[in-house]
């Protein structure tokens, strides 16, 4: 069943008012001590849902499990950045985390491949590849890097910008325009090539980063820029699409490997049906979301994204990216949403 966005709103009220009485993890109630309390972190707010669904699938695997496995609940970068909580991924500090794979990039290149600008024409084709040759290969890649990956990847959705100065509705519009990108060379290259000025900030420090002027504008999901209130700092957005992004669930080897098979199951079972859920939530948010947001005071546009693609061909985007995943990799995208350079 496919969470409303009134719905989403309901459960992430309550979850905000429990949390704003403690700092530490978002956990189900438990009779007794486990005997694997892992941590899951995550970098988005706890309205959410993604966190929504977490909550369900640590309550699920909770109660599969009779109480052998809990999953601990830290979201909204309570743990650190993004590369923070990387580290202590592989480190064994947290157990679990769910990361876009441009970002995963700076440990798995090749997780980057997902995120090439204006690749993915609609979800169709996403679902298609992610679920299907490119997913498998990325898996793959990360598997090779010593951490664990879940079958699914979750969504995080298509990108649009927003601005506090003015719609970004062509690259001519990008010219020098000072944007706040993820901490990933893939985000840098492709803005570098549509003319702009990216800074790369952490996802915990962009909403201070646009209040204080430090960039006039950034880029994410519509879910995200509601989550996030990045609404209230700024003040247009144009439809791009530019770039499909996803949340990798990803593990600590270690600490997967301690797990009896039969409980490495469960969790991964109720880790991938949880992420199946939250792509139907995310798809039926972005439904209602352009309403919503525009009440609040977000001027929407609809970005001419041929000229886009076209900037980013002349800069020599694909060519160079093409080169840096090897010609296999680029066959396996191409594959899936056609040509690209």
């Amino acid at each position: 069943m496919t969470l409303t966005r009134r719905q989403v709103l309901q459960t992430a009220a309550a979850a905000s008012a429990a949390s704003a009485l403690t700092v530490g993890p978002w956990t189900v109630a438990r009779a007794a001590k486990a005997e694997f309390s892992y941590k899951y972190a995550n970098n988005l707010p706890v309205t959410h849902p993604m966190n929504i669904r977490a909550k369900e699938m640590a309550a699920a695997i909770l109660e599969e499990t009779k109480g052998r496995v809990e999953i601990q609940i830290f979201p909204s970068s309570q743990l650190g950045s993004d590369t923070d909580m990387l580290s202590q991924l592989r480190s064994g500090g947290v157990e679990f985390f769910t990361l876009s794979g441009l970002i995963l990039s700076t440990l798995v290149p090749a997780a980057a491949i997902t995120g090439v600008g204006f690749a993915f024409p609609d979800y169709d084709a996403v679902w298609k590849a992610l679920d299907g040759e490119l997913g498998a290969y990325v898996r793959g890649q990360i598997n090779k890097a010593n951490l664990v990956v879940m079958d699914r990847i979750w969504d995080n959705g298509f990108r649009q910008i927003t601005s506090s100065t003015k719609p970004m509705n062509t690259a001519a519009d990008l010219n020098n325009f000072k944007i706040r990108v993820p901490v990933s060379p893939m985000w840098t290259s492709m803005f570098k090539g549509l003319g702009a000025a990216p800074t790369s900030i952490n996802f915990a420090e962009v909403y201070s980063a646009l209040q204080t002027k430090v960039v006039d504008g950034q880029e994410n999901p519509l879910a995200i820029i509601d989550t996030a209130k990045l609404y209230e700092v700024q003040k247009y957005c144009a439809m791009t699409n530019h770039m499909w992004d996803g949340f990798w669930f990803l593990g600590n080897r270690r600490a997967w490997e301690k797990l009896p098979p039969d409980l490495r199951a469960v969790v991964a079972k109720h880790i991938n049906a949880a992420g199946m859920k939250q792509r139907a939530d995310v798809a039926s948010m972005n439904a209602s979301l352009m309403k919503s947001l525009g009440e609040r005071g977000l001027s929407f546009s609809q970005a001419q994204t041929a000229t886009f693609r076209e900037s980013l061909k002349k800069a020599g985007f694909y060519a160079e990216w093409k080169a840096k995943f090897g010609a296999d990799a680029w066959a396996i995208l191409e594959r899936s949403v056609g040509s690209l350079t």
